[in-house]
């Protein structure tokens, strides 16, 4: 049956993983961990500063059921190396950002409420946590630093002031050049809120010995990093170690780094020869994953008598934590200038970031990494001047707007991007928005005694990541397809998406199609998730793959319809007037049969010459009950240009789910540490996770201007929806609250937070 009109790309095609997935048939860690494994429990410090005086695990080591205990003078005796990786990157002045070691298990001071301290591995669960509560272990407490500016008690001796780097870039002198000249300018500190990830499925992990080799599965984006760090960390080779990820329930970024749990499982293993698991109940993840956000930014606008903007100036202060995480010096630095000017034509700018080291969990990438966090400062800044100069939001965009003639055009940051149209855009959302109608909005929103604002958000990102990709089609005997990928789905509909790509060029049925991801021992390399890539990178590499298996069976489809050649239309392969035709998987079959094993593979690796960038426009109504304080975003409307879609339905889903995310950042979730470093919200008694009730109905559209940087004119979507929100929802309170005198309004707005704002406006009267 030749299903390729209904399932090829560019369908909206419903998620056929879905289909174990609501039966309960999905296969997480937990799922997959061996039977009878050992249960691991991490032992972690309950101060935020001090120097241990006192570890002692000798009686917990008695305890029943305990297997293994191990501390950071286990690690050195085992010949672990006690070291996390990091990414450092280069400061102004040329030097090497601060690298002080993040050990596994902490050595000889801890840093932070929640740093790993001893592992303790036991027959239950309930064992291993009586062994935690005997373990004795006292510190000598140290003055904690909280605050994320320069200064205060010392962390690191490598980090002068607790700097973790200062880095720029763009031209200073120019800038600062165009901002004395400059008819107006205009400046708002902005603060970005630290947020948990908080995925449905916490981390987890397990560790097995088979065959002599270490199978380690977990939770997590990507395997062949995280084979290499196990390897080089316990002194192994790469080949003794196989790394696999099952299904994956949430990763946002947050999964795609090492952590210390999963190196100590995996000695465990090695040390004990027996599988151990270990999976982080909610509040310990809240202590131990990586925060994301968390920084203040001084944005600077200047503009000419036109309003015309002639530079740009901002100054990010970043919160690292206590520590270095795998690529936070980079996240709101490198990758964050990827879009430092956004939409606009302006190329005279600078930025400055500086990384902050405080007695906190490490900050690192989350949905976006470093995009939304430029986005977000960039577009509150310039909704701030429009109001500023008395001039309309939308306007201002426009008259700064790169122009649809001026592309390729290279950013004064040195992206280039190809393609855009953003006044189409821009005015497409303008419709859909129903700006036109929002004035009797706000008035009848007023007869109720609610204030009611609109927010706008021109968002532009970046689509990053390795840009090769590798996919392998392997022909079974069951009459079946493995389609090999290199990305890992967190959860995002991959399984459905590529199988599209091979009904559309190979006429393989999507039933058919079994994708086999996260599995270094099966595939030889791959890029993990992350930065928006998969589509992208392994859509092109999947269609690759299928137009060469299409090209290798054609001689030998020929052959067996006795024809001297074969075209292939339609899904299908068909002989020149005639009406003989063979799908390809009638034609595997007869492979099979005929021994052909060298047409049952076909492997492709692609490259793509440059990155996406998908852009869109966000506009949020923020509504505002005076009396309480209580904010609620009551209509959302997004115009986005993704290129071509390969499954609009998917697409539209990812969307939500980052706008979701972002209304969730922007009105209730915050990360709030008390003076000394304990976090104060550490359930979901206290952190505000946004729910279905507090969100608006989400209008969707696409206003496609097709990517050049890849033969199927995508542009990335996974984080799109988050990028755009942030500035969205935090300009809709600023414009429902301008007529009251507030120019400060920082996320997040919860009630408390928005009932002083209101308090603070009406005692100014």
């Amino acid at each position: 049956m030749n299903t390729q009109s209904k399932f090829g790309t560019s369908q909206p095609v419903l998620r056929k993983e879905d289909d174990r997935f609501l039966k309960g048939t999905g296969e997480y860690v937990e799922d997959a961990t061996p039977k009878g494994a050992l249960f691991g429990y991490m032992f972690r410090s309950s101060v935020a500063h001090g120097e241990i005086s006192e570890l002692d695990v000798d009686d917990a080591r008695e305890m029943d059921g305990v297997h293994l205990i191990l501390t950071a003078a286990d690690l050195d005796e085992a010949g672990v190396k006690n070291a996390m990786g990091a990414s450092i990157i280069d400061n102004r002045d040329g030097t090497k950002g601060a690298a002080p070691v993040r050990p596994i298990l902490a050595t000889t001071r801890v840093r932070f409420v929640g740093e790993p301290v001893a592992f303790i591995v036991a027959d239950t669960m309930a064992q291993a946590k009586d062994a935690a509560e005997a373990i004795l272990f006292d510190t000598d407490d140290l003055d904690v630093h909280m605050e994320v500016a320069p200064g205060g008690p010392a962390l690191h001796d490598e980090a002068p002031d607790n700097v973790a780097y200062d880095w720029g870039i763009g031209d200073e002198e120019a800038t600062n050049a165009a901002f004395e000249a400059a008819a107006k300018t205009v400046s708002l500190d902005i603060v970005d809120n630290r947020i948990i990830a908080n995925s449905m499925e916490s981390r987890g992990c397990y560790a097995e010995m088979k065959d002599d080799r270490l199978h380690f599965a977990y939770s997590g984006q990507g395997v062949w990093g995280t084979r290499d760090a196990i390897a080089s960390t316990l002194g192994m080779e790469k080949e003794a170690v196989k790394v696999t990820t099952p299904d994956v329930g949430g990763g946002f970024g947050m999964k795609a780094f090492n952590y210390p749990e999963y190196f100590c499982v995996a000695q465990a293993c090695r040390a004990l020869g027996k599988p151990v698991r270990w999976q982080a109940e909610r509040t310990e993840s809240m202590l131990s994953d990586n925060s994301g956000r968390d920084l203040v930014t001084k944005a600077e606008l200047a503009f000419d008598e036109n309003n015309k903007i002639t530079a740009y100036r901002a100054h990010a202060t970043s919160n690292m934590g206590a520590y270095n995480s795998g690529f936070a010096q980079y996240i709101q630095s490198d990758l964050a200038s990827r879009v430092l000017m956004g939409v606009y034509d302006v190329q005279t700018a600078y930025y400055r970031n500086t990384g902050i080291y405080t007695n906190t969990t490490q900050v690192d990438a989350y949905r976006g990494a470093g995009r939304p966090e430029a986005i977000f400062t960039l577009e509150r800044v310039i909704d701030f001047a429009a109001r500023e100069l008395g001039v309309d939001p939308l306007e201002l965009r426009r008259k700064n707007f790169i122009p649809a003639d001026s592309f390729p055009y290279k950013t004064v940051t040195g992206e280039l991007y190809d393609v855009g149209d953003f006044h189409k855009v821009l005015a497409r959302a303008e419709v859909e928005a129903d700006l036109a109608g929002f004035p009797a909005r706000r008035d009848a929103a007023e007869t109720k005694g609610k204030k009611l604002g609109l927010g706008v958000c021109y968002y532009i990102e970046s689509i990053l990541g390795d840009p090769g990709e590798t996919a392998k089609i392997e022909f079974t005997d069951a009459g079946r397809v493995n389609l090999y990928v290199g990305t890992q789905s967190n959860g995002q509909g991959h399984e459905t998406v590529y199988a599209q790509f091979l009904n559309e060029y190979a006429g393989i049925p999507i039933e058919l199609v079994d994708m086999v991801q996260g599995d270094s021992d099966r595939i030889a390399k791959g890029g993990g998730t992350g930065g928006s890539r998969s589509v992208t990178t392994q859509g092109t590499a999947t269609r690759a793959t299928a137009l060469s298996a299409v090209e290798k069976f054609k001689p030998f489809v020929a052959e067996q319809l006795d024809v001297p050649e074969v075209a292939f239309e339609e899904g299908q392969f068909r002989a020149g007037g005639s009406n003989r035709v063979m799908t390809m998987i009638e034609a595997a079959e007869l492979a099979h049969q005929e021994g052909r094993v060298d047409l049952l593979i076909t492997e492709e690796t692609t490259e793509l010459p440059g990155r996406s960038f998908p852009n869109g426009c966000h506009i949020a109504e923020m509504e505002i009950d005076p009396e309480t304080g209580v904010t609620q975003c009551v209509k959302y409307t997004v115009v986005d240009d993704f290129g071509n879609l390969m499954n609009p339905m998917l697409a539209e889903g990812q969307v939500h789910g980052g706008v979701v995310q972002g209304i969730g950042q922007a009105v209730s979730e915050h990360v709030v540490y008390d003076e000394d470093g304990q976090l104060l919200t550490a359930t979901f008694m206290d952190y505000g996770m946004p729910r279905a009730g507090d969100m608006p109905m989400i209008a969707f559209y696409s206003e496609p201007v097709p990517s050049t940087a890849n033969v199927l004119g995508m542009k990335g979507c996974g984080e799109a929806g988050t990028v755009g929100a942030l500035a969205a929802v935090a300009n809709g309170v600023q414009d429902a609250l301008w007529d009251l005198g507030l120019r400060q309004v920082d996320m997040p707005f919860t009630p408390h937070r928005v009932w002083e704002m209101l308090n603070t406006a009406t005692a100014a009267e």
